[in-house]
């Protein structure tokens, strides 16, 4: 339009020019406000979570490479058990003169045993110790999941709230969205 044409606004253009260009009403804007703020906790809150599973799946991880390497000792530990027999068998078999040969790997497959053995006691407490932490990461991340979800439940209600026009909707959505709140500070003083 130049402007020296002459226009008239019609009713439901002033309603939708005050709509889109003034502020919210009181109810839509505490909504959007709230729902902003909704989602910026829901999205912490799922980030935090995110990392809580992945630190609980690097120390399962862990955990079973210690397993994995306890069992090849174990393995080896059976080895030198079985070595062990033969040496045994050995001495009352053979001539004198072999006689000292096989002493001597007798008590060399005794002492690389018990190394082996506490090696592989020493990692079986670990892969425990591993497993322990990452079970406590994975119940952390359930608790910032549930949060997680409370708030997106509060999110959904809020939309349904804003389309309704219902106040009692609205009051649910603050309630549902502190419990979310709540639950994920809970969460965090657990970490």
């Amino acid at each position: 339009m130049s402007h020296h044409e002459f226009h008239v606004h019609g009713p439901h253009d002033h309603a939708l020019e005050h709509a889109t260009h003034g502020p919210p009403d009181g109810f839509a804007g505490r909504l959007a406000v709230t729902t902003a703020i909704l989602a910026t906790l829901g999205a912490i809150f799922s980030y935090v979570g995110g990392e809580k599973q992945a630190a609980s799946e690097a120390l399962a991880h862990d955990a079973a490479i210690h397993r994995t390497r306890a069992v090849s000792l174990w393995a080896a530990y059976q080895t030198s058990s079985a070595a062990q027999a033969l040496n045994e068998l050995a001495i009352d078999l053979v001539p004198d003169a072999r006689r000292a040969f096989h002493e001597g790997e007798l008590k060399r497959h005794r002492a690389e045993r018990e190394d082996v053995r506490a090696e592989a006691d020493r990692l079986e407490r670990e892969a425990v110790a591993l497993d322990e932490r990452s079970n406590a990461e994975l119940k952390t991340q359930h608790n910032w999941a549930r949060s997680t979800t409370v708030l997106q439940i509060s999110i959904a209600m809020a939309a349904i709230a804003l389309l309704t026009k219902r106040r009692w909707l609205q009051y649910g959505v603050y309630g549902l969205g502190s419990i979310g709140a709540a639950m994920g500070l809970l969460a965090f003083f657990q970490a």
